[in-house]
């Protein structure tokens, strides 16, 4: 019970549960401080995750197995691409992760890609810029070579 204090002391001192209204009963309020602030940890982990790696994939299983065809094809796009070094996250193996991502992107679908940082979309997003060119262009911005290219001038 003291550790629950203790991070419902840290969560309201953070601001974290200032949208708490009106519960009388301490147990309520440290119940839901204890969620809002966990919520809030997510998403500021969520903000740090996308940041790390150049490319970031929040998926349905994980690139060596993927476990939905959407997954799967985000995979397939980019190792057509020749981008197998990026970050992905299962997000079967965590509940609140795979919720917290869909807050944080404003998105309602798994997979997500990010590039650099910022929020690309799901698998249609990315095969639409994959058959537009947009993916080749946006690699490049991220000093990634596509092996689309290479193989275009192998072909030449």
């Amino acid at each position: 019970m003291n550790s629950l204090m203790r991070s419902t002391a840290k969560c309201v001192r953070s601001g974290a549960a200032a949208l708490l209204t009106g519960q009388a009963d301490g147990r309520v309020l440290s119940a839901s401080a204890r969620f809002l602030c966990s919520a809030a940890d997510v998403q500021k982990d969520l903000g740090e995750m996308v940041k790390k790696d150049k490319v970031v994939v929040f998926m349905k299983g994980t690139p060596a197995q993927p476990m939905c065809g959407f997954s799967n094809a985000v995979v397939q796009i980019l190792r057509m691409h020749g981008v197998d070094n990026y970050a992905s996250y299962n997000v079967l193996e965590d509940q609140e992760l795979r919720e917290g991502v869909k807050v944080f992107s404003n998105w309602p679908t798994i997979p997500q890609v990010y590039l650099n940082g910022e929020f690309v979309g799901g698998c249609d997003i990315l095969l639409q810029m994959h058959q537009n060119g947009d993916l080749v262009e946006e690699l490049k911005k991220l000093d990634i070579q596509s092996a689309l290219l290479d193989a275009e001038k192998e072909s030449k």
